[in-house]
Formats: C-alpha cells, sequence, structure tokens
C-alpha cells in the first residue's frame, strides 16, 4: 500500500500543471515580497528560516507543498491556500530548489 500511495504521489507530481507566464510572474512577486517578507528579501532567513536549495534538500516535495497551502500551527507561517492551488505551490517548490535567480 505504501509503495502504490509512493507512486501515486510522485505521478501525480510530476502531472502537476505548469503555471501560465503571466501567473509564474504573479507567484515570483508573492515569493519575493510576501514570503521575503518573513523568510527574508532574498530568502537567507529572517523570522522564517532560510529557503535555499541547501536547507530544503532532504524535504520532499510533498511537505513543502503542505506547508505552503496549510502553513505551520505554532509558528507564523500562514497558510497560502486561499491564493494559491497546489499546481502553484509545486511550481514554487521547484524554483526554490533552483535557488536565486
Amino acid at each position: 500500500m505504501k509503495k502504490s500511495l509512493l507512486l501515486l504521489g510522485v505521478t501525480l507530481n510530476c502531472l502537476a500543471a505548469e503555471p501560465t507566464s503571466v501567473r509564474q510572474a504573479e507567484l515570483r512577486h508573492l515569493l519575493k515580497n510576501d514570503c521575503g517578507a518573513c523568510h527574508g528579501l532574498t530568502l537567507h532567513g529572517g523570522m522564517g528560516p532560510a529557503l535555499l536549495p541547501e536547507t530544503l534538500k532532504g524535504k520532499p516535495d510533498e511537505f513543502l507543498v503542505s506547508t505552503i497551502l496549510n502553513g505551520r500551527k505554532g509558528t507564523p507561517m500562514p497558510p497560502w491556500k486561499p491564493f494559491m492551488n497546489a499546481d502553484d505551490a509545486h511550481w514554487l517548490v521547484n524554483i526554490l530548489r533552483q535557488g536565486p535567480q
């Protein structure tokens, strides 16, 4: 059962729709300004932890997507689900894994 769920998760991640170029620009703006307000404008950390490839290494994509969409209870991390869907969050995780651009 666990292998089936893992395979399903990997398959769904691969099938995630890439946001349009307009939405990508909106998400980059959100990342710099909204995420950057807590994680630092260069994402090297601030009130929130750094969001750099080396700090995200070893954290599964689904964990990061869930954190973005649902926030983290007991921390200042808010849920962003009202402002984006899972495809947007997956795209942001991929951008974060590539590092500053």
